[in-house]
């Protein structure tokens, strides 16, 4: 068996961390409309349950991020390497500060913008953290 490093730990934890909170999403989303049928405030109720495991995984995705940036040289890395690696922290923020308005909105309009803006962000910070690791 091979031994694991600290850098298994930390791109295990920081995918833990992305299943949680991408999956979570895209899960949800999934439910809401059958939720719907069970009561009005059904998809509320699930989603604050959901937000107490999703935000300490967006915390842990943030975390783990800042120690997956400092493993590396960013100096001897190409420009379009470090491109991406900025578009891919700007898309997660983007996806943290969306998914938070959705959680805070008070109209129909707030709770679908920030819940499509959070979950298509979501979706490309996943993306381009993959073409970090593969390309």
């Amino acid at each position: 068996m091979l031994s694991p490093t600290a850098a298994t730990v930390r791109l295990f934890l920081h995918v833990l961390a992305a299943t949680v909170w991408v999956g979570g999403q895209i899960t949800l989303a999934g439910l809401v409309p059958g939720l719907r049928d069970l009561s009005a405030d059904a998809p509320r109720a699930v989603a604050r349950r959901f937000n107490r495991i999703a935000w300490p995984a967006f915390g842990l995705l943030v975390l783990t991020g800042m120690w997956n940036i400092a493993a590396i040289d960013v100096s001897s890395t190409s420009t379009e390497y470090q491109v991406t690696l900025f578009l891919h922290v700007s898309v997660a923020a983007v996806s943290g500060i969306s998914a938070f308005a959705h959680a805070r909105a008070t109209s129909t309009v707030m709770l679908a913008v920030g819940g499509a803006i959070g979950g298509f962000s979501a979706l490309g910070a996943l993306f381009l953290g993959v073409l970090l690791r593969t390309g």
